[in-house]
């Protein structure tokens, strides 16, 4: 039998070259991005977005999301914008984006009528939850979480990535599919640079893009498997989609941006990099899950308890404060909250088995009311990103009834799996770009939006500040006269940089998984639980030695190839950004997960500060920044934000 030869179905472009010009260059298409293309073209800017994917379906959230966090503006609301945001910073001991937090909880609603206005989906229409306590009748939304205050809702967030491109369209914004952003593209002298579009190219062609901009947005994803890798599993490595990796901080680092708490990683609860179940797929009582029913071995149910410890005895109550308890915070980034924000939980797992509960535990929706178990598996898990087809569906057709079956537990909490120390992600809320009031990083005419902000969080934070960003970015479009010229020098570097691994022969070179490997195993020996000089001074000199000897070495066959390696190159930068933050904090930090075995003492209260960093020619430069920087929020936030404030007035919008 002959050898079938494969064809690469795309014409060759790689000799083609295209300027781009428009005032507010978006880069990535994900929620903050498309949401911040709208912004800007709302305020009659030419808009260009980039898009590695397809915009219906890409993004983090490109699957869907099933809630929308700290909506505090809907008519149903029990609390205000401060009191959340607030919270949220005081929850992770002031290492939190006070900024970010305030513009999610003050503009999210808004954005989630947005959503509504351009065909995505944020209320029971059908009634098919009617009568439901989680429902509010005359508005039809729907809650999770805390029943009283009514400040998260549920949402059908499969609906909302094709209503956004649907809009994009119909506001003339140019959209770049299958495009990679690979550089920024800078101006001025040195000490003054500022912001002036970036290079592209297409993954199907490789075809080369100049995109020239008066102002950019960085929409990207923030960085992971940097620890977590498996070369057979790829699409599993991490909670995130696989083309989210964090292109966009690597960018920023290479072009000099400022960035905080890079240091923080936590123990992994999402991937499957050799051990994990994929998420959502097992029993739990967190997040998507919540507040289901758990048992143990043996049938037992285990208890529910409020912040004070008292048993809770019915379903129902697993959704209130307790008493004298204004609200309380769960989600994503809340794992184990403080006292205040504390909500109704099952036992702890250590007090479960002094007290004879039997392994495996599982989640047992048959004994919950039936609108709760209706919600959570059909609406929460279909909804929530990646669980429409491999889970709800797949479970589904092969006999899972939720009112006769349960599903297993595999870990503590709503992980899938029980990970090593040394398995570490950036979840919750990590590290990224620093910026001020007006999501614009320390360069000039450029802005930042969504999981490329520090301490970003869910989807309502990434709508929210890509909104905000991107018609801030567009005000400053305005004021800005004319494009700025690329130098040749720079476009042929670019491009040097971009297609040598078409270059090199698949014999003698070496493919992106194996670096992709190296660096995770790297990180894991050098940038673990525990960190210390020594181990993170060698990690650097290791990851250095990847740049001298395998990045020559790396070969790709086709552009899909090729951005597949210029995504690990990305990674293997994020990978020094975090060695070298970690080199930064000298102490130990609860709050940030950061262990220093060679300094254990744990930072005192008046000691936190952000530890913001950047590099010029190669060296790091640091600065120490208040964790309170942002000031009150509130009014920082209206005496920036009139003209917002008056429009949404103007605009008739729902309570505000």
């Amino acid at each position: 039998m002959s050898k079938v030869e494969y064809k690469w179905p795309y014409q060759n472009e790689m000799d083609q070259e295209e300027t781009i010009d428009s005032d507010v260059l978006v880069l990535g298409g994900g929620l903050s991005g498309c949401f911040a293309a709208i912004a800007a073209a709302r305020k009659g800017q030419s808009v260009t977005l980039v898009e590695k994917g397809a915009v219906e379906k890409s993004g983090a959230a490109g699957t869907g999301f099933d809630h929308w966090e700290s909506a505090c503006t809907n008519p149903c609301s029990g609390v205000t914008p401060e009191e959340i945001a607030g919270a949220y910073v005081r929850e992770q001991d002031g290492y939190s984006n006070g900024i970010a937090h305030y513009i999610e909880c003050r503009e999210g609603y808004d954005r989630l009528l947005d959503l509504e206005a351009f065909g995505g989906k944020i209320r029971d229409t059908e009634d098919e939850f009617a009568g439901a306590r989680f429902r509010d009748e005359k508005s039809k939304l729907m809650f999770a979480y805390d029943y009283k205050n009514k400040f998260t809702i549920r949402v059908w967030g499969s609906t909302f990535k094709p209503a956004l491109a649907k809009e994009m369209k119909r506001l003339g914004i140019r959209v770049l599919e299958r495009t990679e952003a690979t550089g920024l593209i800078l101006a001025g002298e040195k000490g003054n640079r500022r912001g002036a579009g970036a290079f592209g190219m297409d993954v199907h062609t490789g075809k080369f893009y100049i995109f020239r901009a008066k102002a950019t947005v960085l929409a990207m994803s923030r960085p992971a498997r940097v620890w977590l890798f498996d070369p057979d599993l790829t699409g599993l490595c991490e909670f995130r989609p696989l083309q989210s990796i964090g292109s966009g901080h690597a960018m920023g680092w290479r072009a000099g941006m400022e960035f905080t708490m890079m240091e923080k990683s936590v123990r992994a609860e999402f991937s499957a990099a050799g051990r994990s179940f994929p998420p959502y797929g097992a029993g739990n009582n967190h997040n998507t899950w919540y507040a289901a029913t758990m048992v143990d071995a043996r049938g037992v149910e285990i208890p529910y308890v409020d912040r004070d410890g008292n048993e809770l005895k019915t379903v129902s109550q697993r959704y209130d404060p307790a008493p004298g308890q204004k609200f309380f915070l769960k989600g994503g980034v809340i794992d184990n909250p403080k006292y205040e924000y504390r909500g109704p939980e099952t036992l702890d797992f250590e007090t479960l088995m002094e007290r004879g509960y039997q392994l495996p535990f599982y989640a047992d929706l048959s004994r919950m009311p039936e609108e709760e178990r209706r919600v959570i598996w059909g609406m929460m898990v279909g909804e929530e990103a990646k669980t429409k087809i491999p889970i709800f569906q797949n479970y589904t057709e092969r006999g899972f009834d939720p009112k006769k079956h349960m599903l297993q537990s595999y870990g503590t909490g709503w992980q899938s799996a029980s990970f090593l120390e040394q398995e570490r992600q950036f979840f919750g809320a990590p590290g990224g770009l620093m910026h001020d009031w007006d999501l614009k990083t320390n360069l000039e005419g450029i802005y930042a939006a969504g999981d490329q902000l520090y301490a970003s969080d869910c989807a309502g934070f990434a709508c929210a500040t890509g909104y905000y960003a991107g018609r801030k970015a567009a005000d400053a479009a305005a004021r800005t006269v004319g494009f700025s010229e690329v130098s040749r020098e720079d476009i042929e570097a670019e491009k040097k940089r971009l297609y040598h691994p078409l270059y090199v022969s698949r014999e003698e070179g070496m493919g992106w998984k194996e670096l992709n490997m190296a660096i995770a195993k790297a990180m894991q020996n050098y940038c673990g639980g525990v960190k210390c000089e020594t181990l993170l001074r060698e990690g650097l000199d290791l990851l250095k030695s990847f740049e001298t000897e395998i990045v020559p070495r790396l070969f790709a066959s086709n552009p899909h190839e090729l951005m597949r390696t210029h995504e690990v190159l990305d990674i293997l930068t994020v990978a020094q950004i975090v060695l070298r933050a970690s080199l930064e904090r000298k102490a130990s930090s609860e709050p940030l997960c950061f262990r220093r075995g060679d300094y254990p003492e744990m930072e005192k209260e008046e000691e936190r500060r952000h530890i913001v960093i950047r590099q010029e020619d190669g060296a790091v430069c640091t600065r120490d920044v208040p964790l309170d920087f942002f000031g009150d929020l509130r009014e920082e936030y209206e005496k920036r934000n009139g003209d917002y404030i008056r429009e949404r007035e103007a605009a008739g919008y729902e309570k505000g």
